[in-house]
């Protein structure tokens, strides 16, 4: 039996790991995907202090090698429930059975689409969600990046140096990310905005992408676009229904809980992404997981 189980390998559960190893506690992390989580896929990180630039995976890289250093066990299984009682029960998709006095759910989010038909058939076939994994696919062809806040300006920028245009589709007439990377895209010959613009529809051909149905929410006018691949950042949502009776959802199913990152459960801890907050960043996911861990250790003494 493990003093501390953390469901969910991204910042936040990573940081409750190496908080909660240095306190003296014994630790399991259970990752459903690769540990990291979003940011491993992030081309550029430059907003953590102390690091003026680093890649998302180097980083993740990092932060894995440090919790397991200091003696993390780790397992890649998705935890589909946890039994509350004075000892807590993880169970996995994967057949996987593992108790622990107290449970920190750190288990991030996941990619929103535009929900549009056809667009779970066309994922992989020319729909991505990173550039970073799949940009080298369309070297020289046209793609685009449907969003407009940093994290579709910065698979933007990366998409720019491989393939022969970007054109940006973003719903607002503004962007929302960085003015630092608007102002590198304006230098990019290559890369277009369509603002205050919706995709109305996928156009394919032999089960493959062909070109975006678009409209302008403006003036209502409609067109198209011939793209060989589309790149998906219009925001995440979380994943936590499974564990509603033991922590409470909040309108948008984020677990509704404040930065003391405690539940209604006694011993049932959350933190980042997936919890309530105005700002997600990797650090204030990494904030959660230092706050977590603590609340878990003095549950656990």
């Amino acid at each position: 039996m493990y003093d501390i189980i953390i469901a969910g390998g991204g910042p936040a559960g990573l940081t409750a790991a190496v908080y909660a190893l240095r306190a003296g506690k014994t630790v399991l992390v259970i990752e459903k995907n690769g540990f990291g989580g979003q940011i491993a896929f992030s081309p550029k990180v430059e907003n953590i202090p102390g690091t003026q630039t680093i890649s998302g995976a180097a980083f993740a890289d990092a932060l894995t090698e440090q919790a397991m250093a200091l003696g993390a066990d780790v397992e890649l299984e998705k935890v589909i429930s946890v039994k509350d009682g004075e000892v807590k029960t993880v169970r996995t998709e994967e057949g996987g059975c593992y108790e622990g006095k107290a449970v920190i759910l750190a288990l991030g989010v996941k990619h929103r689409m535009l929900g549009l038909p056809g667009e779970q058939e066309l994922i992989g076939k020319g729909i991505s969600f990173c550039a970073v994994c799949d940009g080298a696919f369309y070297a020289g062809q046209d793609v685009a990046m449907i969003g407009g806040g940093n994290s579709a300006l910065q698979e933007a920028l990366l998409l720019s140096e491989v393939c022969k245009s970007v054109t940006i589709v973003q719903n607002l007439a503004f962007f929302t990310g960085e003015q630092k990377l608007v102002d590198a895209l304006a230098e990019k010959d290559n890369v277009s905005v369509r603002f205050s613009t919706l995709v109305a529809g996928y156009e394919s051909e032999n089960g493959q992408l062909t070109g975006l149905k678009l409209r302008n929410d403006v003036t209502g006018e409609e067109d198209r676009i011939a793209v060989d691949g589309a790149f998906l950042a219009v925001g995440l949502m979380p994943e936590n229904e499974a564990f509603s009776s033991l922590a409470q959802l909040d309108s948008r199913g984020y677990f509704d809980s404040d930065e003391a990152c405690c539940t209604v459960t006694p011993g049932i801890f959350v933190a980042g992404d997936c919890r309530r907050k105005n700002i997600r960043q990797v650090v204030t996911a990494a904030a959660d997981g230092a706050i977590a861990a603590m609340a878990a250790c003095k549950y656990c003494d």
